[in-house]
């Protein structure tokens, strides 16, 4: 590793690795030449997440995107903000260097408590989530109230872990990343037993993280391990558990200089502003086990229990931008961004030891109904979790004046701490589901959950203690109409349910607390299509979702408080396409969103647009089979967003930008292993431009476009 950060690899020194591979690879003899290609039907591609058991996205009355393991491999992924190019209504939604996701699905932020499902059950997301053992990531776009207890309507995340092969697996990869990101991991599958019907398999990875950005090197570590054992036809035992851990300092964003958005070309694209001598790096472990038994009934039907257990351990820490405060008395000017000069007050940010503890069980049955002519795909369960978020005191305090040039060197906060909220939730909840097929052509779908949520919280210091409970249900209904074989429409309505708590931060006189459940619905009008080498689908989608606001000054200690007001009016325009022809792979889409604000309290927020939403979207992915080289691939895609909202009040935004990417892979048998060399370049262009402008914690923050950045990568499989 230290010779690696003495002596970085450069793109040409990769790149003569990669063709001097390539090239013995095409002077061996017979042992180099690929097996014969076998074309076999592909299986349609389905969703967990949709809630529809095994039913086809193609024939599904909603929308959602399936990522697989290659696709996250061949864009070089490792965290969840990576894959949002692959898909228009995806975007980042304050995705710092070095700190957990946030993602936006059709211009809603999705709640990191309630939004994302491992293998289905709810975890909690506030950490580093690993893919190097995920075989794809499932993303539901829409009202997520039939699928979730509590969720924000942008739409649902769900992680599906890798599972034991049917035949043997031995995998190793070795990948590089500028300025000098090194990582290792291995992927193993064994089945054994009498008629192998027990299989394990095993992920490890383990990394060096030294990205461009300055003062931001860390380490991460997985290790994981999933079982299956069939002790009869009819039963299945599945088992897994994952052990992560990253320490990695945070990169905090920019901020306007007082009206002004600075020009993204001025800001060096290296710079982070945590780069105090008393930083320190932000910690997230996690452990998480489930354990899920299918059991086939008679008639097709089959009952499944299934539990998971997550522990996640964290240190939060940084040195944060934060306004311009006078220390002395708390007051700011301004308070939301940098001072026009750009210099801010830099906050000592210390809340170390967090715990959060989630636990589910989820007991289901599924199977076919027939009544005179109607078949029914019925499905009925019963769902339990409790969350538990233990938090000690925390450190928000002053330590000096910083600017945006990061030359200043301040001293330590005097270390004050403040109290931190525990948060303690009890969730059950009732889904009944069913598929009903009218006739070959005409199928309704109706959907219903009842959820009982209770919650208690209260300070680390025994202040604040509160409790609430409450019973809702979320419907959800669709009809869908086959117009030909590989045509179909189909009408959706539903509603989800959400709670939101105010940060705990001195400005809010209700902070900490949890506001009042709030209702959102959304309709949706789609068109899919699905052909051999064809596909391509439409949806127009309506959502209103309540929304809370800061009301009052928000300039001192107490000076406001949060509560609901109004809604978030979004309406848009979703396009997608695939095409196979010849040695060509296309895929992309387009999405078209109207989001407002209506009914607010608070003068000329109404007609406004949200910020960091853009009105338009467009991705597309390309790939080119070589056939002067069989094995090879060119592939490349495009990013393309427009202008995004800085401010509530609509007075600053930040352009659009587009992105290109470039990558080229390559496969050869060489003996019994299969090797695979992939080379990547992202931001092709070396673009500079503002990616995203989140408005967290009232305070409106610049992430720049990550600068051109070389990535390689080489597995062998056996």
């Amino acid at each position: 590793m230290a010779l690696i950060g003495h002596f970085p690899l450069r793109p040409s020194i990769v790149a003569s690795f990669v063709l001097a591979g390539c090239t013995a690879a095409w002077a061996q003899s017979p042992a180099t030449q690929l097996d014969p290609v076998t074309v076999t039907a592909r299986q349609p591609a389905t969703a967990n997440v949709a809630g529809w058991g095994d039913t086809p996205l193609s024939r599904a009355p909603l929308q959602a995107s399936v990522i697989g393991a290659e696709q996250i491999k061949d864009g070089g992924a490792h965290r969840l903000a990576e894959l949002i190019k692959l898909d228009p209504a995806l975007s980042s939604s304050y995705n710092a260097e070095g700190y957990w996701d946030f993602l936006s699905v059709r211009g809603f932020t999705l709640d990191n408590r309630f939004n994302f499902r491992r293998e289905g059950l709810p975890i909690n997301a506030e950490t580093w989530i690993p893919l190097d053992n995920k075989a794809r990531v499932e993303v539901l776009k829409g009202i997520s109230g039939m699928q979730a207890g509590t969720s924000s309507p942008g739409g649902l995340v769900n992680y599906v872990v890798k599972r034991p092969t049917e035949s043997a697996l031995s995998a190793a990869t070795l990948e590089w990343r500028e300025q000098s990101t090194v990582s290792a991991a291995v992927d193993l599958s064994r089945r054994f037993g009498e008629g192998e019907a027990m299989g394990l398999r095993l992920n490890a990875e383990a990394g060096h993280l030294a990205p461009k950005t300055r003062n931001a090197d860390g380490e991460r570590q997985l290790l994981a391990l999933a079982g299956q054992w069939r002790p009869a036809v009819a039963t299945l035992i599945e088992l897994e558990s994952e052990h992560s851990r990253r320490s990695q300092p945070s990169v905090p964003g920019f901020s306007l200089l007082g009206s002004t958005v600075p020009d993204a070309r001025s800001i060096a694209p290296r710079l982070n502003l945590n780069n105090q001598r008393w930083s320190q790096p932000v910690v997230l472990e996690g452990n998480t086990a489930s354990l899920r038994v299918t059991q086939k009934l008679e008639n097709e039907w089959a009952l499944v229990a299934h539990a998971m257990t997550q522990h996640l351990r964290s240190d939060d820490r940084a040195a944060f931008p934060f306004g311009v405060y006078d220390p002395q008395t708390f007051q700011c000017d301004p308070c939301d961004r940098f001072a026009a000069d750009g210099s801010f007050t830099m906050w000592q940010f210390v809340s170390d030891n967090e715990r959060r503890r989630s636990n589910a069980l989820e007991v289901s049955v599924a199977g076919p109904w027939t009544t005179g002519d109607m078949r029914h795909q019925l499905q009925a369960g019963l769902l339990r979790s409790t969350y538990r978020a233990r938090l000690g005191p925390q450190v928000f305090d002053i330590a000096g004046t910083g600017n945006i040039a990061g030359t200043a060197n301040t001293p330590a906060s005097p270390g004050t701490q403040s109290p931190n909220t525990n948060r303690d939730e009890r969730s059950s909840e009732l889904h009944l589901r069913d598929a009903v097929r009218l006739s070959t052509d005409v199928e309704l779908w109706l959907g219903l959950r009842y959820t009982h949520l209770q919650r208690e919280s209260a300070g680390t210091d025994g202040s604040q203690a509160l409790a609430s409970s409450n019973g809702f249900s979320t419907p959800w209904a669709a009809a869908s109409y086959t117009v030909a074989t590989d045509l179909m429409v189909y009408a959706s309505w539903g509603q989800g349910m959400e709670s939101e708590v105010v940060p705990n931060q001195p400005l809010y006189s209700n902070a900490g607390q949890a506001l009042p459940v709030s209702k959102s619905r959304q309709i949706e009008l789609g068109l899919k299509r699905v052909a051999q080498s064809v596909q391509w689908g439409l949806a127009w989608f309506d959502i209103v979702r309540p929304v809370s606001s800061d009301i009052g000054l928000c300039n001192a200690p107490a000076s406001c408080a949060r509560a609901l007001d109004g809604n978030a009016h979004h309406r848009g325009l979703e396009a997608s396409a695939a095409l196979r022809s010849g040695a060509w792979t296309l895929r992309g889409g387009a999405q078209w969103l109207r989001a407002r604000r209506d009914e607010s309290q608070l003068a000329g927020l109404n007609g406004l647009k949200p910020v960091n939403v853009p009105g338009v979207s467009v991705k597309a992915q390309g790939e080119y089979a070589l056939a002067v080289l069989p094995g090879a691939s060119l592939q490349g895609s495009l990013l393309r967003d427009g202008r995004r909202m800085a401010l509530p009040n609509n007075s600053a935004s930040i352009p659009g930008y587009t992105r290109l990417d470039a990558a080229a892979r390559y496969e050869a048998r060489m003996g019994e292993a299969l090797w695979t060399w992939r080379i990547g370049v992202d931001n092709l262009a070396d673009k500079r431009a503002w990616q995203e402008s989140p408005y967290q914690f009232s305070h409106a923050y610049l992430f720049p476009l990550a600068p051109r950045t070389w990535r390689f990568s080489l597995e062998a499989a056996l």
